[in-house]
């Protein structure tokens, strides 16, 4: 079903007089954002989209005085929250900057359509395998029980683009499963797979978790990351640094820009209010998950090919990062 902006404004948006601009209203009355309403869809429990969710629902209602706390959805990840976006079930959501673009070429327009708040910070992707066992490179996991992510997760594109950067057939090579992450590392704790995709934020709790009783190492990817790069130029390369759960020396990775997407219907007023709370209230969000120490205003507006939504824009604009 097709929503209009009115359809929007019931589902509990704000809209105030474009005419006050975003500071007046928030030192002068405080209570115009009592009666917004909003659903953040997140990801798994144990991944860095949920903790910063939680953080976020908690920054909103305090900086806005929201008279109810944003509700924040457990996922499966990017794809799912995309898709409850697009339904209207969701109102601001994580997602990788692929999955993103994806669904922005879906749906270009219209009300639904994604629109960018901010580049927040960059998941690595992490495949993980036990420290015991042979496996050193992703070609060595031909044969292999693997998990490449949830099925409407923004992991198992990347699983699968890797997986064919390295020679092997995601579905015929290796013995796919398809695991979120809280699933997956109960997998490997209980040997039921070799080896599991996950692109998060460093360091994932759920990886974190497994490692305290399950030794496990990270596999370099820097032999297949310049074919799938050359293929899939949204993707960067970083690192993901020694200790980092244990392992003892630093790894190349494959990196992926999260941004927070809300439809396009949303009041701009409402969008810059979120975008104010999320920089105002940053150093919270970094006491809650390390990877929102990265948040910052001119490194927020990369979303391309995800467009700012006009609020969000009006935001950057007042601060010059614009």
């Amino acid at each position: 079903m097709a929503d209009t902006a009115d359809t929007v404004d019931r589902r509990g948006f704000l809209r105030v007089s474009g005419a006050l601009g975003l500071a007046a209203v928030l030192s002068a009355c405080t209570s115009a954002w009592a009666d917004v309403r909003l659903t953040v869809a997140a990801g798994a429990t144990q991944g860095v989209y949920y903790t910063l969710g939680g953080a976020l629902a908690d920054v909103w209602r305090d900086h806005l005085s929201l008279a109810v706390r944003p509700e924040v959805l457990s996922t499966e990840g990017s794809g799912q929250n995309l898709a409850l976006l697009a339904g209207g079930r969701a109102d601001v959501a994580f997602s990788q900057i692929d999955t993103a673009a994806d669904a922005l070429a879906a749906t270009p327009t219209g009300p639904r359509s994604p629109r960018a708040l901010a580049r927040i910070y960059d998941d690595a992707t992490q495949v993980v395998v036990r420290a015991d066992s042979p496996y050193r490179a992703l070609a060595d996991l031909r044969g292999a029980r693997v998990s490449i992510g949830a099925e409407n997760s923004g992991v198992t594109p990347i699983a699968q683009r890797l997986l064919r950067g390295a020679g092997l057939d995601p579905d015929r090579d290796v013995q796919p499963a398809t695991l979120g992450i809280n699933d997956s590392v109960a997998a490997m704790r209980d040997d039921g797979i070799d080896a599991f995709f996950w692109s998060g934020g460093v360091p994932t709790v759920g990886v974190a978790t497994l490692a305290t009783t399950v030794p496990v190492r990270l596999l370099d990817l820097h032999d297949v990351l310049p074919r799938v790069r050359g293929a899939y130029p949204v993707y960067s390369t970083g690192t993901v640094p020694a200790q980092t759960y244990g392992i003892p020396d630093p790894i190349t990775t494959l990196l992926v820009r999260n941004v927070l997407v809300v439809p396009a219907a949303m009041p701009d007023d409402v969008a810059a209010a979120l975008v104010d709370g999320l920089f105002a209230e940053q150093p919270r969000l970094a006491a809650a998950s390390a990877a929102a120490l990265t948040i910052d205003a001119r490194a927020a507006i990369g979303t391309q090919p995800v467009p700012l939504h006009p609020g969000a824009e009006r935001f950057y604009r007042s601060t010059k990062a614009l």
